[in-house]
């Protein structure tokens, strides 16, 4: 049975039964065969018990918790099994080693850079990111290298209102939301964020050891270096198809407070979109076979390994559909 990812938006219980996992909530109880889970997604009010926990911990599944604003919150992370210590060493080599740090945080800028204009190039719109691409090359430290990033993500998102039909992005907004389209965008990234970090989990990288953002006691940093990647063509790529689609509609945000959120209908159409996004699949050139969105995060993961290791130079995912 092949794995998926769960998206439970609904308030209820995980329980275990035997050797059976339920989610169980006012509706009734309802199975879920165990080898057909990958991730869980928790978006509405999620109790486990801890035989659940232990059965999902023994099959490697992760469980990310999101509140009811739609912001993540933090993840079950099961015991690693795979962490090898040759390739941690490794990792914290290249983070104490300011020119190794230097390569990776610029290979991850540049590679979102150029993807933020693959995506406007299919909409035949052309943004000047030269500017930062020279700035990035001649960026010295972390700080400059994420102010490159900044000045490309603005120029970029000058974009977004020539695509979008429905709904106006203006500028980026976050913790509130200002709008519909950041609040999307602030769902999307915390999801994405999420996703990368289950793909970690699933190779020998440790994912607390971070190039580009600083590494923190209480967050798995690697996920958003990563993810920086990934945002243009799995994150934008959706909220532009579901705003010029007319799937998004007014009654699918609230505006109870000072911002605007996702209301549950506005979740699940999102939620829907993005596992989407995330089961399409591409040729790959080098593989020459289909693969989807979610793998070539994984692949991304084996390919940073492999630098680390001194086995091949890393150079980041460039869409090229």
């Amino acid at each position: 049975m092949k794995r998926k990812n769960y998206y439970i938006v609904s308030d209820g219980k995980l329980i275990r039964k035997e050797n059976t996992l339920y989610f169980e909530n006012e509706n009734g109880r309802k199975p879920i065969p165990i080898n057909s889970i990958y991730s869980i997604y928790a978006l509405g009010s999620l109790s486990i018990t801890s035989k659940a926990i232990t059965m999902l911990a023994g099959e490697g599944i992760c469980i990310h918790f999101f509140n009811r604003h739609g912001f993540y919150v933090g993840s079950f992370y099961p015991r690693e099994t795979l962490i090898s210590g040759d390739l941690v060493i490794k990792q914290v080599e290249h983070y104490l080693d300011e020119e190794k740090r230097l390569y990776l945080a610029k290979a991850f800028v540049k590679g979102a850079i150029q993807n933020m204009r693959r995506v406007l190039a299919s909409y035949k719109l052309d943004v000047d990111f030269d500017k930062a691409l020279e700035e990035l090359g001649r960026s010295e430290k972390i700080t400059e290298v994420m102010g490159c990033e900044a000045l490309a993500r603005q120029s970029y998102y000058s974009a977004f209102d020539s695509i979008l039909k429905n709904f106006e992005f203006e500028s980026r907004s976050k913790r509130p939301p200002k709008n519909e389209v950041n609040a999307m965008m602030s769902f999307g990234n915390s999801l994405l964020y999420a996703t990368v970090l289950s793909e970690l989990y699933h190779t020998q990288l440790n994912p607390t050891i971070s190039y580009l953002h600083e590494p923190f006691e209480r967050r798995f940093s690697l996920a958003l270096d990563i993810a920086e990647i990934f945002k243009p063509f799995i994150v934008d790529r959706t909220i532009f198809y579901l705003v010029n689609k007319g799937i998004m509609k007014p009654e699918d945000f609230n505006r109870d407070f000072d911002g605007v959120l996702l209301s549950e209908s506005g979740k699940k159409k999102f939620l829907k979109a993005y596992n989407e996004k995330l089961e399409s699949t591409i040729k790959h050139r080098q593989l020459k076979r289909n693969v989807s969105y979610q793998r070539l995060i994984r692949l991304e993961c084996y390919k940073l390994a492999k630098h680390l290791l001194g086995v091949e130079r890393y150079k980041p995912l460039v869409i090229w559909w």
